[in-house]
């Protein structure tokens, strides 16, 4: 059956279709007024491009194929956020902040979840230039107002940084085979495992990193990773962050996550993921990722977010769409396609009836524009006719 599309790859059909580009005007809509420029980079670059400063978290989500014109391999990009930092750092290169904004689709060689869609849709937002919290608080203030447009409010953020772990690996001494091992044990919240591998390491390391699945919670929990984690100049500077970023945001739903390692590779500061009722995968992820520019001539601090459309859509509740008004063909009668122009001119949806069509009304068709005594008038269909 040749019109089977492979799997977790679908169609979107005229009503889910609508519904994600309503949630695509609003959300871009949201990010212009905040100062956020659009940008559309291409769907396939240069493979090395596109994994650059990526951490190779993206190699194996990415489709690869060899370019026809030069021979090389070329990618079809799996995340957008690569390609939105090189055009900060290559192409507009300009100075102070930069605020940029996307959307289009991706696509994964393997999908994220059971559920998930090898084609994602992926909006977003990258705020570049500025290394300071203020930063990371606007990005996570536009990340909740995003879904809160959307209908859909957050019920937990998740605030994470990956600066304590990566602080702990470094004064413990970590090989890269030990600190991958341990990284995929803390992922999986594997603390049997964890448990383990750190009788092999020092003291107060090992503790500590034992004790990060156990560093999740309230407020109550930066207080006692202050107690629990050393004095290390990164963990002092990361909780520190955490604490700005808690203070300034009273009114979202934060809580926090000192062994969310999402990225650990990409990231380099504050992580935070939203959370829907009822919805077990962060709808909305993002983060810090300084220097990520620097493989493209030119570091810069950055920090953004970033969800799937097509997951909002899913979630969110959709609108019924707007109803139409069925038209004769007007091509030969001035009058007629006046009128028509008048109210399509007016937002109205018109469905011009072609020649030999039956006049068939069709899902969105609640009116009708007839002639009434040289005059084209509205009239209501009734359907119990």
């Amino acid at each position: 059956m040749n019109w089977l599309l492979p799997e977790h790859i679908a169609d979107a059909l005229p009503l889910e279709a609508a519904h994600i580009e309503r949630l695509r005007r609003l959300l871009l809509d949201l990010f212009r007024v905040h100062g956020y420029e659009l940008v559309m980079p291409p769907l396939l670059e240069h493979l090395e491009s596109l994994l650059t400063g990526s951490g190779q978290d993206l190699k194996l989500r990415t489709f690869k194929c060899v370019d026809q014109l030069s021979g090389r391999t070329l990618g079809v990009r799996a995340d957008m956020t690569p390609q939105v930092a090189r055009i900060d750092a290559h192409l507009l290169n300009r100075q102070g902040v930069t605020r940029l904004c996307y959307c289009d689709s991706v696509l994964h060689t393997l999908p994220a979840s059971l559920a998930a869609s090898r084609e994602p849709i992926q909006i977003g937002a990258e705020l570049f230039g500025h290394a300071g919290v203020a930063a990371d608080h606007e990005i996570i203030r536009l990340m909740a107002d995003s879904l809160r447009c959307a209908g859909v409010p957050a019920v937990r953020i998740d605030l994470g940084h990956v600066g304590v772990f990566r602080a702990l690996a470094d004064a413990a001494g970590l090989s890269g085979d030990l600190e991958a091992v341990l990284l995929q044990l803390l992922q999986a919240k594997d603390v049997p495992g964890l448990r383990d591998l750190c009788r092999r390491l020092d003291e107060p390391f090992a503790s500590a990193l034992l004790g990060l699945p156990d560093l999740y919670g309230g407020p109550e929990t930066l207080v006692a990773a202050t107690s629990a984690l050393p004095a290390l100049p990164a963990i002092t500077t990361a909780l520190t962050t955490l604490r700005q970023l808690q203070a300034s945001l009273p009114d979202l739903p934060l809580s926090f996550d000192l062994a969310d390692l999402r990225g650990y590779h990409y990231h380099n500061g504050a992580v935070f993921a939203a959370y829907l009722p009822a919805f077990s995968s962060a709808v909305a992820l993002g983060g810090r990722y300084d220097g990520v520019g620097r493989a493209f001539g030119r570091a810069r601090p950055a920090t953004g977010f970033s969800l799937d459309l097509r997951e909002l859509a899913r979630q969110a509740t959709s609108v019924a769409p707007a109803k139409a008004i069925l038209a004769p063909y007007a091509a030969a009668n001035a009058a007629a396609a006046q009128a028509i122009d008048l109210l399509r001119e007016r937002g109205e949806t018109v469905v011009e009836l072609l020649p030999g069509e039956t006049g068939s009304e069709g899902p969105l068709c609640d009116r009708r524009l007839v002639e009434r005594s040289g005059q084209w008038v509205i009239e209501a269909i009734n359907r119990d006719k």
